[in-house]
C-alpha cells in the first residue's frame, strides 16, 4: 500500500550528508525525490528517527540544496528521509524534477 502523500521522481544525483550535529560529512545516491522526501542508497544509514542534513545538487540547478530531515525508513541498501522546513527555492526546484518526471512518463512511443 502507497502511503506517500505527494508523487516522486526517480533521480541520479550523488548526496552528501551529516547526522545531527556531527561533522563527517559522509556520502551517498539519491534514487527518488518528492516535495516530502527523497531515498538514498548509502553503505552505513543513519539510525531511524536520526536529523539529517542533506546536500545534494539537483538537475537542472547550478547551486546545491541543503535540505534537512529525519530518517524515517531504513532499509534496501539505504533511508528515506522526510524533509523538514524547506524553502521555496528548493519546493519549486523539486517539484519541477517531479513534474518533469510526469510528463516524460505521459510520453507514448
Amino acid at each position: 500500500m502507497e502511503l506517500r502523500r505527494t508523487p516522486r521522481a526517480p533521480i541520479d544525483a550523488d548526496v552528501e550528508y551529516t547526522i545531527g550535529k556531527a561533522p563527517e560529512r559522509l556520502k551517498g545516491r539519491a534514487r527518488d525525490i518528492s516535495v516530502g522526501g527523497m531515498f538514498v542508497f548509502v553503505e552505513q544509514p543513519a539510525p531511524f528517527g536520526a536529523e539529517v542534513t542533506i546536500t545534494v545538487t539537483l538537475p537542472g540547478q547550478r547551486v546545491p540544496f541543503v535540505l534537512p530531515g529525519v530518517v524515517r525508513w531504513v532499509g534496501n541498501g539505504g533511508m528515506g528521509v522526510q524533509f523538514g522546513l524547506i524553502g521555496a527555492r528548493e519546493t519549486h526546484a523539486i517539484t519541477e524534477v517531479v513534474r518533469e518526471s510526469e510528463a516524460s512518463e505521459d510520453v507514448k512511443f
